[in-house]
């Protein structure tokens, strides 16, 4: 058992964590069809309960998921998996209706009225009583999260935002509060705005499907999944004291000490990799920072400005994607797309090579 324990938490480095986890997620989208049925969804559930029960009696792995703050995001995940699975296998179940030339599951259901009383008035009385109860009981078996007041002389460590901030706290490790507080919560707002003037499918309306949508369902499950899900799970479970990376067996050690040493891509690209040195002021003057940031800059307005185009001339996806909803439509959803795989590139540059900023401009408080 401890070599397991060791193993689960070598799976749980935040490298392995985020790449495994994007891993499992395209095998989930590509193979739906197949872990989705029934029986090989229930051996995956049973061994999912299994491995939770084994490391139930473990006493730091029970420590973190008996906190009252994390009792229902333990329960959130397998509420999750299971809500995931049912759209899943409904999509899966219509996508093969579909190709046999048979309608959707949903155009097929009998369209008889159900009366508000007594039927939904009953369902819903009887939802309700049992929420109650359920609500009774935790109050009574789990306390409340309650602390003492507010001390400035005695902040908790490690000092965490509500569970739905959690992802966005994440975010602040790796990006400059006005990218992380402002810049992509705002895209997230207008990314959902520009859905229906961007989405010309008309397929997928009123069933489930992947098939037929499949960029659409795609993003907004990488969106969902990997990064909202993924860093709530991160920031609940495997940050600890210091704000420092645990694995679910590891005890949280205040003391525990990790080498850090964060630096920038123009000193990577001055200093260490062509050995001139950093652009000093002598010779550039106030035009220093722009020579000193160009690599970081360039870099940026490539990835922004020019791989939209490039895969709208050169990837087949892509490509099918502009001619079907035009210059402006493609503009907007590759500007959304590419700053998501952006973030996860940003996070791994930083857990593999300390890469802090790409640009680093504290002359004018811009870093990206």
């Amino acid at each position: 058992m401890e070599a397991f324990r060791e193993f689960l938490n070598s799976l749980f480095n935040p490298i392995v964590y985020t790449l495994l986890g994007i891993g499992l997620f395209t095998v989930m989208l590509l193979a739906y069809r197949v872990w989705t049925k029934p029986k090989v969804a229930a051996t995956i559930a049973v061994a999912a309960i299994a491995v939770f029960l084994m490391s139930v009696p473990d006493r730091n792995f029970q420590v973190i998921i008996t906190k009252p703050d994390n009792v229902p995001i333990v329960s959130l995940i397998f509420l999750l998996g299971f809500f995931l699975w049912v759209s899943l296998r409904q999509a899966a179940v219509n996508d093969e209706r579909i190709e046999r030339g048979e309608p959707p599951m949903e155009a097929t259901e009998s369209n008889d009225r159900i009366l508000t009383w007594p039927d939904l008035v009953y369902q819903e009385l009887i939802c309700m009583v049992i929420c109650t109860v359920v609500l009774i009981l935790w109050s009574v078996y789990l306390k409340a999260p309650l602390e003492e007041p507010a001390n400035p002389g005695k902040t908790p460590n490690p000092s965490k935002a509500p569970w739905y901030f959690l992802g966005l706290q994440e975010m602040l490790v790796y990006f400059d509060p006005w990218i992380a507080g402002v810049v992509l919560p705002t895209m997230i707002i207008t990314g959902l705005i520009v859905v229906p003037f961007c989405d010309k499918n008309p397929k997928g309306m009123g069933y489930y499907t992947l098939k037929e949508r499949p960029f659409a369902v795609g993003t907004f499950l990488f969106g969902f999944v990997i990064l909202w899900v993924m860093l709530i799970i991160m920031g609940t479970f495997l940050r600890g004291p210091n704000w420092n990376f645990f694995g679910p067996y590891e005890v949280w050690d205040p003391h525990k000490l990790e080498s850090l040493t964060n630096i920038n891509l123009s000193e990577f690209f001055w200093v260490k990799w062509t050995g001139i040195g950093m652009p000093s002021e002598e010779k550039w003057g106030k035009a220093t920072f722009l020579i000193r940031e160009a690599p970081g800059l360039i870099l940026v307005l490539g990835y922004m400005m020019a791989l939209p185009p490039a895969m709208a001339f050169f990837w087949g996806p892509t490509k099918k994607l502009y001619k079907e909803i035009g210059f402006i439509r493609y503009n907007l959803v590759m500007m959304h797309f590419i700053v998501m795989i952006a973030m996860v590139i940003k996070m791994v540059l930083r857990w593999m090579f300390n890469l802090k900023y790409i640009v680093f401009i504290p002359e004018y408080f811009f870093n990206i």
